[in-house]
């Protein structure tokens, strides 16, 4: 890429009428927010923006939230959305950095070599002064999209188990303190409450100020204080792969890309009564 994943609200202003950018609402939230995504877009969301559907866009057909769809699948959608190779595509969500960074990853993992996050969303961009737009955005024409996996930048539960077992790389684990102990129930039924034994704990809010990313200098001491050495490789996981997302954004920032996302996390790993779970710090 030729500049860092994340954009300002002014940067995109002064760029959002270029033929070669789309931007997409990325917005989705976790049940408990008690907010609705595609209403919120309906209501406002930024000039031209389309929306992306997190969940419409992911494996429909697998038990587990959130899963990469086939290549085929993906460049299908994508396509039906007037989005095509060599665009530079903007990410957004609601919230400021929450879903937007899981987008940034599925774009970058397809082969997108321009994909970028807003940084603040849609909030920062309000809070600049920036108009908004409601209703639903003017078609785009179908464009060709081409979709490549990269396979290494995906991370399965034998990889995970892997890491774990030889300490070929850190597994980082972005839920909150209290999940990550097992203190608070899993929102899933079915999925024990816990962690995978030896893995870190890095809260993905720690990682923000006000919605925004901390700056690098900032990032390093998190790191530091959290014991993960980002010089290692690194293995991000959360909940159901989202905000391990935003620990995969501020390693990118970094300069020092993460090795992997686990994409079932651990709406796969605490539903597998073959995994062992570990409880407490």
């Amino acid at each position: 890429m030729a500049h860092p994943p994340l954009v300002t609200p002014e940067w995109l202003h002064d760029r959002r009428d270029a033929p070669d950018i789309v931007v997409l609402d990325a917005s989705w939230y976790l049940p408990a927010a008690g907010r609705d995504a595609a209403a919120e877009y309906q209501a406002a969301h930024i000039p031209g923006a389309l929306r992306f559907d997190l969940d419409a866009m992911s494996d429909t057909e697998s038990s587990l939230p959130h899963m990469l769809p086939r290549s085929d699948v993906f460049a299908s959608r994508m396509r039906a959305l007037g989005i095509g190779d060599g665009l530079q595509i903007v990410v957004y969500d609601g919230q400021g950095l929450f879903s937007a960074p899981r987008v940034w990853w599925m774009l970058k993992t397809f082969g997108v070599r321009d994909a970028l996050v807003l940084d603040g969303g849609l909030p920062a961009w309000i809070a600049a002064g920036y108009p908004t737009e409601d209703g639903d955005p003017v078609p785009r024409e179908r464009r060709h999209f081409t979709a490549r996996l990269d396979h290494g930048a995906v991370a399965d539960a034998n990889d995970v188990a892997r890491a774990l077992e030889t300490g070929s790389a850190q597994v980082v684990d972005a839920r909150s303190a209290t999940r990550f102990r097992g203190e608070d129930p899993e929102p899933r039924p079915g999925v024990r409450p816990g962690h995978m034994p030896g893995a870190h704990n890095l809260h993905y809010a720690s990682l923000q100020r006000d919605g925004r990313l901390k700056n690098p200098e900032e990032l390093e001491k998190v790191f530091a204080e959290s014991g993960i050495d980002p010089d290692r490789p690194v293995v991000t996981t959360c909940g159901s792969g989202v905000t391990a997302a935003i620990i995969a954004l501020a390693l990118e920032t970094m300069g020092r890309p993460a090795r992997g996302l686990y994409d079932g996390s651990w709406s796969e790993w605490g539903a597998d009564t073959a995994r062992p779970v570990a409880t407490g710090a």
